[in-house]
């Protein structure tokens, strides 16, 4: 099924190397019509990597070097694009706990730049790509995201007739690069594997849900929303029992910022926020007359939410089980 958002756009995705942004960009071109597709990022062995694997890039697909720190850059990557999606971010929470203000530069004030930069050349649509770090965070990490969400709610108030902002925010992505699924899988014969605490809880979602939430974020945003989506949750000890089930398991303790259970949305932001059928909307608190009249067709698509209500991994209705987390990587490796 073509994905007629994006029939004759060109696509920006910033930090399109990294695993959201190749699978996204595999997902456009084998589901879109996009005129363009423009791979930002400032890694050129894994943009050479990129071109190799994918086939069309001798016609829709651009790849351009740059760093979201560097605006003059996205300025003139951003010219004649339609739709921005910012993926671009360091995100290793104990690397980042050292580094600190490495992950401002670029999470924050790299965030800003592509606001800017969006405005100035008259992009219509920039969605940014968070995490449920971001949600009453306890590391730095976490800390940069709830920034960078704020100064893209904050964005619409600078061209709110020509750019909109938003946000998707999601937990953990089964099988990203660098995470725990994928260490383990490629350690499937390890004889003991180290976990931070029994008890700790995480959301899981896969890159295709992934993808969906971004489609159905830029298809209907009007600017200023988060959402968020209806993921399970699973404890960690369970993953490892799955995927390293002859493993020896260290208890080793809680890193530097870390959380036993995540939340996606809190109670505040439950009171301005509206369920739909596979995702919440965080509304902003401060919403112009032109935005009240624009978000009454989430009102018309779902219900509001108890102003007690909290979406927490720990407290979360749906969680995965064994048996379907096995399912969720035998079909990942199949594919």
């Amino acid at each position: 099924m073509k994905l007629d958002l994006f029939k004759d756009k060109a696509v920006l995705i910033t930090g399109a190397t990294g695993s959201f942004g190749q699978k996204f960009v595999k997902h456009l071109l084998k589901n879109s019509e996009a005129k363009k597709i423009i791979i930002f990022s400032r890694d050129e062995l894994k943009q050479s990597q990129m071109q190799a694997q994918i086939e069309d890039r001798e016609k829709r697909l651009r790849f351009f070097l740059g760093d979201i720190r560097d605006l003059p850059r996205l300025e003139r990557a951003f010219k004649g694009v339609d739709i921005v999606v910012h993926a671009a971010a360091l995100k290793q929470v104990p690397t980042l706990e050292y580094n600190p203000f490495e992950a401002v530069k670029t999470n924050i004030l790299g965030s800003q730049n592509v606001i800017e930069a969006a405005i100035d050349q008259k992009v219509a649509k920039v969605l940014l790509i968070s995490t449920d770090k971001a949600v009453q965070p306890v590391n730095l990490y976490g800390s940069t995201k709830l920034c960078a969400e704020k100064l893209f709610i904050g964005g619409n108030s600078y061209s709110p007739e020509q750019t909109k902002f938003s946000v998707v925010r999601y937990g953990n992505v089964i099988n990203s690069r660098g995470s725990i699924v994928e260490i383990l899988l490629k350690n499937k014969n390890a004889k003991k594997v180290s976990l931070t605490d029994e008890a700790m809880t995480r959301f899981w979602i896969t890159l295709e849900q992934s993808f969906g939430l971004v489609t159905f974020a830029l298809d209907n945003m009007k600017g200023g929303e988060i959402f968020v989506p209806k993921i399970p949750s699973m404890k960690l000890v369970d993953l490892f029992a799955c995927l390293a089930p002859q493993a020896e398991l260290e208890i080793i303790g809680i890193r530097p910022g870390e959380k036993l259970h995540e939340s996606l949305l809190t109670g505040s932001e439950a009171r301005h926020a509206l369920e739909l059928d596979n995702c919440f909307v965080i509304l902003p608190e401060h919403k112009s007359e032109q935005q009240l009249a624009d978000y009454k067709v989430y009102e018309a698509m779902g219900k509001k939410l108890p102003n007690d209500f909290c979406y927490q991994s720990d407290t979360n209705l749906d969680w995965l089980t064994k048996d379907s987390f096995n399912k969720i990587i035998k079909d990942m490796e199949i594919s």
